[in-house]
């Protein structure tokens, strides 16, 4: 397994809950304005429930500290999706940093159970979290590979295109582009000319809708 070189740090977000901080990089992994709440308002309320759906198969681009995949897995118990949860990242987390993580004591008894079920997952295989959603935790570099298979739903969450601008590259979108289909949500809290434009090139239909705070707008897109 490839040892994290970004070094982050444990910090508190304005909604009282943690995300983490890369000195090197001047990069949070979440919003400094509320790690669950930028979370929640862009993966879950503008992508997961806009799906009209009882099952779905969702790629994450970005794993890191878990909170998509545990929101995910609560909002699927909460209304009864079958989810298969694929999720590339190149540097896994140190499991004594994920285990101070609080998302846990701010998503209840069953957040705990399911963060440190995310995290204990085997890498490389399907692993059933819960009744709802299984994991499939891939350590791979996007620049370089793409998943197999096929997604109704993207969560975007790699550094920002100004920290990490190879994870915003139009090679990158070709390979998410590949493993969409007609009707798949691509969601992420970039809303960048550039990011809009290769969207567009690779077949998807862009909205920018309204932030969590600290963010204006953030980009939606749905595959022709």
């Amino acid at each position: 397994m490839m040892a994290n070189p970004f070094n982050p740090e444990l910090v508190l977000t304005s909604d009282g809950s943690h995300t983490l901080f890369v000195p090197g990089m001047n990069e949070h992994y979440h919003s400094h304005f509320g790690a669950i709440t930028e979370s929640r308002h862009i993966f879950i309320n503008a992508g997961l429930a806009m799906l009209d759906t009882d099952s779905a198969s969702i790629l994450e681009a970005g794993f890191g500290t878990g909170l998509n995949a545990l929101l995910t897995a609560l909002y699927a118990e909460e209304h009864h999706i079958s989810i298969r949860y694929t999720a590339i990242e190149k540097y896994p987390l140190e499991t004594s940093l994920v285990r101070q993580l609080n998302y846990g004591s701010l998503t209840g008894n069953r957040g705990t159970l399911i963060l440190e079920e995310l995290h204990t997952a085997p890498w490389g295989i399907p692993v059933p979290i819960s009744e709802w959603l299984t994991l499939v935790k891939l350590q791979a570099d996007l620049t370089k590979e793409g998943p197999e298979g096929l997604f109704d739903l993207v969560y975007f969450d790699a550094f920002g295109p100004d920290k990490q601008p190879e994870m915003w590259s139009e090679e990158v979108f070709r390979r998410i582009a590949t493993v969409t289909h007609t009707g798949s949500v691509f969601v992420t809290y970039s809303a960048k000319g550039d990011l809009k434009r290769m969207l567009k090139a690779m077949g998807f239909d862009v909205a920018h809708l309204p932030g969590p705070p600290g963010k204006r707008v953030i980009t939606r897109a749905v595959k022709r």
